[in-house]
């Protein structure tokens, strides 16, 4: 159980079950290990809390446009990032990577699909993350599992692993630096796709879809080139793209304190993100975090995974959504390959019996994760891809859209899932194994997965 914090003043009175962004309080918290100084706590809230917002209610309302129109299957969601973000990783070489391959991606899907697709990073604030356990035994001294940077560090000491409120503000500062740098990367021709070529990446070659690729960058310089013929000015969007940043809600401390409401709207919003999602293993209906995002207004999303009872999940989706809002839940399978079969279709027919418009997103990630015989942690792309293609083959046969795909990744050139063209094996893992927690594609099996998926969709959806 997490350590309470005291309700929120407020002027008025205060009206019995109203909502406000501490009354998860009195509910029952999961994921969330007790801070041992609750006045250190306190303070870092209310420090964090007077602190300016992230990120507007404007743009989470932009988004929850386009995700509305996911929904009705004009487009599609391309949600991707590391598993958790750490602090040394807010650098500029790997921000830049991290929205290369996320906009690399998101072009050989608009390229190859013809549809619109909403990018949405794991970035800017996924510093938490949830464990199977609570405690591990290092050199025999059991101490409390890392979390992420967000509440402990990685240090495997009992000391360093004891949750520190004073993260909370790293992790603001390290958030908004973040989306500084962003923003002016997305602002200022980072995207130009007048020079798509510049993006390449040299060991791309090596990859059998590697002409492919590169039939498609002439394509995008062709219809550029004739974009510029007929106009007299050149357009904003070849130059400027749309970035969104999503992380867990998983630190309710952390969330709540930088949600507030805005003049001239009504409800309150998280603005330390676009949206937020919830956990699969927070996601019990009279929990702390379903309490929590019940009053928000961003966009959420909602991780549904074994063992599940479809319809709790019903009664999740009602809670969060109840006006049945377009854009408003963005529902993240991730069974593994082993059990969608079995549990998807059941899933979709209750979802669209209760007539829920959702943006209906295959997590083949976390339901593939395996161990190798030497005890690493890591994934298998073809199990990755295999979930991939049985969820749109489930979605086509229940004659409903599968709008997006959520992707642990990164723009590096990690070696942590086994498998992709160049048949990354067992032994080369440890060659540049950097995750502090789950296994990421790299770069180049991101561009490979992206025109994957890009045919699986075409298969099911393009007349």
């Amino acid at each position: 159980m997490a350590t309470k914090l005291t309700p929120l003043k407020r002027s008025g009175k205060l009206e019995k079950n109203e909502w406000h962004p501490l009354s998860w309080n009195d509910f029952e918290v999961n994921q969330l290990p007790p801070y041992p100084d609750t006045e250190k706590l306190q303070d870092v809230y209310e420090r964090l809390r007077a602190l300016p917002p992230l990120i507007t209610s404007w743009e989470i309302e932009a988004l929850k446009e386009k995700l509305a129109d996911v929904a009705s299957g004009n487009g599609f969601l391309l949600q991707g990032g590391d598993c958790a973000e750490t602090f040394d990783g807010c650098n500029a070489p790997k921000i830049v990577n991290h929205l290369k391959i996320l906009l690399q991606m998101s072009f050989i899907m608009i390229h190859e699909m013809g549809t619109p697709v909403v990018r949405i990073g794991r970035i800017a604030g996924q510093y938490a993350k949830p464990r199977s356990k609570d405690t591990e035994v290092v050199d025999g001294v059991e101490m409390l599992n890392y979390r992420g940077d967000l509440i402990n560090s990685f240090e495997p000491n009992a000391e360093a692993r004891q949750p520190d409120p004073e993260r909370m503000i790293t992790a603001y500062n390290k958030a908004a630096l973040t989306l500084n740098f962003l923003r002016a990367l997305s602002d200022e021709g980072f995207a130009d796709l007048q020079h798509p070529e510049q993006w390449e990446l040299d060991f791309m070659k090596n990859n059998s879809y590697y002409k492919e690729y590169e039939e498609m960058v002439r394509s995008i310089n062709k219809a550029v080139s004739f974009m510029d013929t007929i106009t007299p000015n050149q357009f904003n969007t070849l130059h400027k793209v749309d970035m969104y940043t999503s992380h867990e809600a998983l630190n309710l401390y952390y969330d709540s304190a930088q949600t507030k409401q805005v003049p001239r709207k009504s409800g309150w919003f998280n603005l330390s993100a676009h949206m937020v999602w919830l956990g699969n293993r927070t996601r019990g209906l009279d929990n702390a975090h379903v309490e929590y995002l019940s009053g928000i207004k961003n966009p959420i999303g909602i991780k549904v995974g074994p063992p599940f009872d479809r319809d709790d999940i019903l009664r999740v989706i009602e809670r969060l959504n109840p006006t049945h809002e377009a854009g408003k839940i963005v529902l993240i399978t991730r069974f593994g390959v082993k059990e969608v079969e079995k549990d998807l279709p059941g899933l979709i027919r209750a979802v669209n019996r209760e007539g829920f418009p959702v943006v209906w997103s295959c997590d083949p990630m976390h339901g593939n994760t395996f161990a190798t015989s030497n005890n690493v942690k890591t994934r298998n792309f073809d199990d990755i891809l295999d979930e991939l293609r049985a969820t749109f083959n489930i979605h086509r046969a229940e004659a409903n859209y599968l709008g997006g795909v959520h992707l642990e990744l990164t723009g590096d050139n990690v070696t942590e899932c086994v498998g992709g063209a160049n048949g990354l094996n067992e032994s080369g893992l440890g060659r540049n194994y950097e995750t502090y927690c789950d296994p990421r594609l790299n770069y180049e099996q991101g561009l490979e997965m992206a025109f994957l998926v890009a045919r699986e969709w075409n298969a099911s959806y393009k007349s």
